[in-house]
């Protein structure tokens, strides 16, 4: 990782320069490998009693920047490091999780059951009876099918683990079983 500091205002000391350099290379953990292309620029700057660090990281498909404000320049630098360290867990976490892709994870479904009534009127409510929120298992077809038999129920709302999609089966009023896929 190469590391460019640019101070402005100021004059920094020795111990400064070490210690900003040995902090900031924290960040090649983040970014490692054999080319590490990754590029740290620096800039601290000194304005009558404020000390601003402001880092830009910039690597491979990745473009991050922090800004900290403090009265010690020790600890703007302590500050901003936190902030970059977060930005680039977050954004490694974020990588990860689109490697890994939506498998075996689906969002929360709704399900609402209505009744209708008539009203004095002669027109028809619709009333909401029940309300349920839950997260489908992923299962194959057939274990949906075999799940639906053994469930005293209408319908079963799950994650095609063959698809990667939530689908419903329902059981037809000959018995059989329909199966619906929102996605093609």
């Amino acid at each position: 990782m190469n590391i460019n500091f640019t101070f402005k205002n100021f004059e920094p000391s020795e111990h400064l320069k070490k210690y900003a350099q040995r902090r900031f290379e924290k960040l090649s953990k983040y970014v490692g490998g054999k080319e590490d292309s990754s590029e740290l620029n620096v800039n601290l700057s000194v304005d009558k009693y404020r000390h601003r660090a402001e880092i830009i990281f910039t690597g491979d498909k990745l473009h991050l920047s922090a800004n900290e404000t403090s009265e010690d320049m020790y600890s703007s630098i302590d500050l901003v490091l936190d902030k970059l360290e977060a930005q680039v867990r977050k954004n490694r976490e974020k990588s990860k999780d689109k490697r890994k892709g939506s498998k075996g994870r689906a969002k929360p479904v709704q399900t609402q059951f209505f009744q209708y009534s008539e009203s004095e009127d002669g027109t028809k409510e619709r009333k909401i009876v029940e309300s349920d929120n839950f997260e489908p298992k992923p299962m194959s077809i057939d274990e949906a099918a075999m799940q639906l038999d053994n469930l005293n129920c209408d319908f079963l709302v799950f994650l095609n683990s063959e698809l990667d999609r939530v689908n419903v089966i329902y059981r037809r009023k000959n018995d059989d079983f329909g199966l619906i896929d929102p996605g093609t």
